[in-house]
């Protein structure tokens, strides 16, 4: 059954279906052009040859378009038609082209109507392939579901938000207020990053921190959308059974996502990329504050342009710097260090144990924990370094970052293994996060002491995973850009029976014979040899340990420790 229908067939709605007619059994025409409908039929389109404003012979079909495009040349003609089809297909995009010479009172009747209007002005051919060529049906299932959002609808980050979600929370909002949603851009945590906190000020972006201790502050919402990860209460503190409207991500899922829309493309280096291709496909003018914002997100998530970059970031760059305010950019980009996150990076430095080209280090008790992500940067500088974690730890939580260099490890997988069965972890293979809930260490009948028994549960396990991992290539499993949960299930039931096993009571509280050889500032609770840093984690798995960046990879399967390594630890 046809799913796209062409109301009228001017000159230019001729360009419009050697864009859009691919399958040609998957549309329908209606024309009053005898000769233009003979010759459609002699290609195999299903042609009706009638009056394309008649209610009567809208309703005769026996079709429910996804799309319906009014495109004759005649104005009057397709103001006509696209009422009647509104009517006649409420819940069809609608894109009408106004005709040339349209009066502006014609064209002001197209658009109360139409869902998208196109002028002769627009570069119609190359407009449609977007909004309803095949590529279109993520934009247009996305324009439905906000057009179904009764009035409210929260766009929430993962936890101590990054460039990239913020800014694609804000995007996905401009999104949702032109199909008539009131939005409110939400997040939990805290976004202590100097370089987040200059973000959101000299832009800004209006958000809203929610409170984990007052869930009834979420019934004011009519709806929910994630960005940048794709679980409730996974690396956000949303009650995990909250109904999800809403999902874009590229970080690829570990467990099937559920929303009544969801994209996951991990092929893409930056979750605001993929706001630009919807921006673009609606044909939305950015404002500068949008476009700087999703620019710099871009930037951040993949490391300048060096780190998992796709040729889709390159050109929503490109599309986005002629409206960015790249003087804005540059203040961003230069913060003040704060005084605790030069302190960190002391104590990382004193505090640092290597082994071979891995360094480690713990910081004890920290306030901020994007601090712990730029001394995992930093650290990463010093001669023979190839990979680091810091952790440290923050209200009762051990949070690891971790960055690598040329290693041929891939530490999103490598803290996995190590911390995945009691805690969160994730991100990419250069950088990742984890987070290990304090309440799952003991120290009766032990004689070490707390700090300790931490060392070697975060140093020992690391190593452990590093040493098991270090003869493989880096390597990355991505999720299908079309995604499809039947699929999605079928290929990772083995592996998620393998990760469900529940982690033995030796594995919970760590080994016990090692000692450290590192003395420990007496103020500080303990950590020495921390492990994880990230820059940016890669998925908000570990970078839920410090400030993440961009959730990876939401890889606590456990939603108590909600971790998704961020791709730049700066929450």
């Amino acid at each position: 059954m046809p799913s796209r229908l062409v109301l009228g067939l001017g000159p230019t709605a001729a360009d419009i279906l050697d864009a859009i007619s691919g399958d040609r059994g998957d549309l329908a025409v209606v024309t009053q052009d005898e000769h233009r409908a003979e010759t459609l039929r002699a290609d195999g389109i299903d042609v009706h040859e009638a009056d394309q404003a008649d209610p009567s012979v809208l309703a005769g079909l026996d079709i429910q378009p996804e799309s319906v495009i009014v495109a004759s040349e005649d104005p009057e003609q397709n103001v006509s038609a696209a009422m009647t089809a509104r009517d006649r297909f409420p819940d069809a995009f609608l894109l009408a082209y106004a005709g040339h010479g349209a009066t502006v009172d014609q064209r002001d009747r197209l658009d109360s109507v139409a869902d998208r209007l196109v002028t002769p002005e627009t570069v119609i051919t190359d407009y449609v392939t977007q909004s309803v060529g095949d590529e279109g049906t993520r934009a247009r299932q996305l324009h439905q579901v906000l057009r179904d959002i009764d009035d409210h609808l929260a766009v929430v980050t993962h936890d101590n938000p990054d460039p990239d979600a913020i800014a694609s929370a804000v995007a996905l909002g401009a999104l949702a207020e032109r199909a008539d949603c009131e939005v409110t851009i939400c997040y939990y945590g805290e976004i202590s990053h100097q370089e987040n906190r200059a973000f959101v000020n000299l832009l800004e972006f209006d958000l809203r921190n929610l409170d984990a201790e007052s869930p009834d502050e979420l019934e004011a919402f009519d709806g929910f959308a994630l960005v940048d990860h794709s679980r409730a209460g996974v690396n956000d503190q949303l009650p995990p059974e909250t109904p999800i409207d809403i999902v874009i991500d590229h970080h690829p899922p570990r467990v099937p996502v559920e929303a009544r829309f969801v994209d996951l493309r991990s092929g893409v280096g930056a979750t605001s990329t993929l706001l630009v291709d919807y921006l673009q496909r609606f044909n939305v003018d950015i404002p500068t504050p949008i476009a700087t914002g999703l620019l710099f997100g871009i930037q951040v998530d993949t490391k300048d342009f060096r780190r998992e970059v796709a040729a889709a970031d390159f050109e929503a760059a490109a599309h986005l710097v002629t409206n960015a305010d790249m003087a804005t950019l540059q203040r961003i980009e230069d913060p003040s260090v704060s005084p605790e996150t030069l302190s960190v990076i002391g104590r990382a430095i004193s505090n640092r144990e290597q082994e071979g080209s891995v360094l480690l280090t713990g910081v004890g008790e920290i306030s901020d924990r994007d601090a712990l992500a730029q001394a995992a940067d930093r650290l990463l500088d010093l001669e023979g370094v190839h990979a680091t974690m810091v952790y440290g730890v923050v209200d009762g939580t051990i949070y690891a970052s971790a960055r690598a260099r040329g290693a041929d490890i891939d530490l999103g997988e490598a803290l996995r293994d190590a911390f995945g069965q009691i805690g969160s972890a994730g991100g990419h293979a250069d950088m990742a996060g984890a987070q290990i809930d304090l309440g799952m260490i003991t120290v009766d009948d032990r004689e070490e002491s707390l700090a300790e028994i931490v060392r070697s549960i975060v140093s020992d396990r690391f190593l452990d995973a590093i040493q098991s991992r270090s003869h493989r290539l880096l390597g990355r499993v991505y999720a299908r850009a079309d995604y499809d949960v039947a699929a999605f299930t079928e290929s990772t039931a083995l592996r998620q029976d393998s990760e469900d096993t529940p982690a033995t009571a030796e594995d919970a509280s760590g080994e016990a014979g090692d000692e450290s050889t590192t003395d420990w500032n007496s103020d500080v609770m303990f950590l020495e040899n921390g492990d994880e840093g990230g820059n940016d984690e890669t998925e908000q798995a570990a970078d839920a340990a410090e400030p993440t960046d961009d959730e990876s990879e939401q890889e606590a399967d456990s939603p108590e420790t909600l971790i998704e390594p961020d791709d730049n630890d700066r929450s």
